[in-house]
């Protein structure tokens, strides 16, 4: 895996290890995208160090995962069939600490 990364005002495009949080203009590719990339005529690749081996899990992904497991936990039970759930399906939810889409999270940065 290798995150690509525009740079529109240089004409680069950066390809290297895997991001830790999103940006703009970034893009995940699997290893066989990652090989294969071209850019338009008269733009650069700067192609990165690759890490040999996947960054193994750190304790602040342990905490993520098990917030993720407690948050789970805390939601209520899914209605019988035939009842009405207290929210739609296509309501969107409501603000917590980061924008929610589904079972996705975008959590802001402290400022």
């Amino acid at each position: 895996m290798a995150t690509l990364t525009y740079v529109y005002a240089d004409s680069t495009a950066v390809l290297g290890p895997l991001a830790t949080y999103a940006e703009p203009h970034c893009y995940d590719l699997c290893e066989q995208h990652a090989g294969s990339l071209t850019v338009p005529r008269g733009w650069e690749v700067l192609r990165l160090a690759m890490p040999s081996q996947p960054p193994q899990p750190g304790p602040d992904d342990l905490l993520a995962l098990a917030d993720a497991v407690r948050e789970a936990a805390s939601r209520p039970a899914s209605p019988a069939p035939g009842q009405r759930a207290a929210h739609s399906a296509l309501e969107a939810p409501a603000a917590t600490e980061g924008t929610r889409r589904g079972h996705l999270r975008i959590l802001r940065e402290p400022s």
